[in-house]
């Protein structure tokens, strides 16, 4: 912003509207006043022009900012919010300033005024006299018509990031005579998430608080912090599962006044600290950890893996949302920490697929021989048992293949590893419209054309009782509409081209629905799964595994599966891809 307005004096392009957007504290009303102080500052000589740095000695700098000059007028939106607030603020538009050089409008949080406010503006603010500037301030941007938006010369404030802002209070309390221990700096300026004001407000706290000498202890307890240690300590004690011992240490820092959902949150940003230490080591330089602090969670980021960072941070998150909303949040956290701990000795997903697979070849090894899958390093070997640990209820269902077939595949496969594809030899011959052979066809025609609700008619409310090519008769069930087989003869035609004969049958007893068959197909799926050796050796790691569904990824996978078993050939990422 100082560097737009800089450029924007010297070329005399100064815009005739600014709006100031950001979070609350960060300055934007005080920015507003200072640009004001700018644009009318005569200098100590009283020669001066605008300027980016205002002499702050001038009567327009000393009268601006003992807000009582009468050509800067400030108004708070959120008071003023109708039409006729901003009818008269217009009336004076056309009039001269009295002694500055411009006459400026600061409208505070503009993003409460009404919608016949802002339209009473916009034409002024599109075609204001050279002698008015408005500078106008929001929290809320979204909230502010693009019509507005449009007409304004618009500037984002971030957030003060916490060695500035802890930097800025150690000067304010060395002006107030009061002695603060840096990490309780630290603390507050953590607090105040960006915003100078609300720092401010906790600093005055904590100096009333602590009586001029403030610690960091006295800083958590007023803020209702838990111990950076003991959020350590309680961090350790859920990785390593020792439930008891980390209870007792979330009663404690309750009872000393923490809150369950600062302690959970606490938990959160150090599982994200040893998660960043772990991808870069400038996480280190923390300025809400000390140095101490700093070697533990290193030391503690190298024992802990990846996944299961990413895992705790998944049930803390989802723990946070539960401590909030629970009638007692104490209670909450407890179950969310003993979720934690529990998990703590799962094995990670590469363990459990390898394990798994080491798990089927025993027991598809020969009588009294033990076959081990071959064994790598590095991502392939994840790869491979992340696809035997995915594959194999694939195998089941696919079919044995041909010589041409593995042929086919294989030239598919180095397809895909070349990145290139063989040129067509024909032209592709013209789709022919389609022709159902049976009912589950017909379902499958209306399901790719989106007719979703003859599709659910046909699919629940038809047992076929003849099928034919142009002729369908059917025995309707209970909830059957009674011009189902007229909308289904038209629909076919329009479909295939054809005449379609489509009738009702009172009489005939029919077979069973799409739907019916459907269900009855999964089932006998599932059964039949029951029985294969590799769900036998799920159901023996996880006793109380149940089959859901049962999907055909396709035949290729078991050529992978084989190759794991086997241990007999390499598997690039060709095939991975296939």
């Amino acid at each position: 912003m100082v560097r737009t307005l800089s450029n924007a004096l010297e070329a005399g392009r100064l815009a005739h509207a600014f709006i100031l957007t950001g979070t609350r504290g960060i300055g934007k009303t005080t920015t507003a006043r200072i640009i004001a102080r700018g644009l009318n500052c005569t200098g100590p000589d009283g020669t001066g022009g605008p300027t980016i740095s205002p002499c702050g000695v001038c009567p327009n700098c000393v009268a601006i900012a003992e807000d009582r000059h009468q050509d800067v007028l400030e108004m708070d939106a959120a008071s003023h919010t109708g039409v006729d607030d901003i009818r008269e603020l217009i009336d004076g538009v056309r009039y001269l300033p009295t002694s500055a050089r411009f006459k400026i409008y600061i409208i505070d949080e503009v993003h409460m005024l009404s919608k016949n406010a802002f339209n009473a503006l916009l034409k002024t603010l599109e075609e204001p006299p050279e002698h008015v500037k408005f500078i106008f301030a929001t929290t809320e941007i979204r909230k502010i018509p693009v019509t507005v938006l449009s007409r304004c010369q618009r500037f984002d404030l971030k957030r003060v990031d916490g060695d500035t802002l802890a930097a800025y209070f150690a000067t304010i309390a060395e002006k107030e005579k009061a002695e603060i221990e840096p990490d309780a700096l630290a603390l507050i300026a953590r607090a105040a998430e960006g915003s100078v004001r609300d720092g401010l407000s906790l600093l005055d706290q904590a100096i009333a608080h602590g009586d001029g000498k403030v610690s960091a202890i006295q800083v958590r307890d007023m803020l209702g912090l838990a111990d950076r240690t003991r959020i350590l300590d309680l961090l350790g004690l859920l990785m390593e599962g020792d439930i008891q011992v980390a209870l007792a240490l979330l009663r404690a820092q309750y009872d000393s006044g923490a809150d369950p959902v600062v302690i959970i949150q606490d938990l959160l940003e150090l599982t994200h600290w040893l998660t960043s230490l772990k991808v870069t080591p400038e996480a280190a330089n923390n300025i809400a950890m000390a140095g101490g602090e700093v070697t533990r969670g290193q030391e503690m980021a190298a024992k802990l893996s990846m996944p299961v960072l990413a895992r705790t941070w998944q049930m803390l998150l989802k723990g946070l949302d539960e401590v909030r909303h629970a009638p007692m949040p104490l209670a909450a956290a407890e179950m969310v920490l003993v979720r934690l701990a529990y998990v703590s000795d799962l094995p990670t997903p590469n363990d459990l697929a390898r394990k798994l697979a080491e798990t089927i070849t025993d027991t598809q090894a020969p009588q009294g021989e033990v076959r081990r899958p071959r064994t790598g390093t590095g991502p392939r070997t994840t790869a491979m048992a992340s696809s035997s640990a995915a594959g194999p209820a694939v195998a089941l269902s696919s079919p044995p293949m041909s010589q041409s077939e593995v042929e086919s595949r294989a030239h598919l496969s180095l397809v895909a590893r070349n990145d290139t594809l063989p040129e067509p030899i024909t032209s592709p011959p013209p789709v022919a419209k389609p022709q159902p052979q049976s009912l589950e066809d017909v379902v499958n025609l209306l399901t790719d054309r989106q007719d979703i609700k003859l599709k659910g008619e046909v699919l629940n409310f038809i047992r076929p009782v003849t099928f034919e090519q142009g002729l369908i008769e059917f025995s309707p069930t209970a909830g059957a509409s009674a011009d189902l087989a007229t909308r289904l003869g038209q629909r076919l035609r329009e479909i295939t081209d054809e005449q379609w004969v489509v009738r009702a049958s009172a009489h005939a007893e029919g077979a069973s629905t799409v739907a019916e068959k459907r269900q009855s197909d999964k089932a006998a799926e599932i059964s039949a799964m029951e029985s294969h050796p590799m769900v036998q050796s799920i159901k023996f790691l996880f006793p109380d595994a149940t089959i859901r569904e049962v999907r055909n990824l396709g035949p290729s996978l078991d050529i992978l599966l084989d190759d794991v078993i086997s241990g007999e050939d390499e598997i690039d990422d060709g095939d991975m891809d296939l």
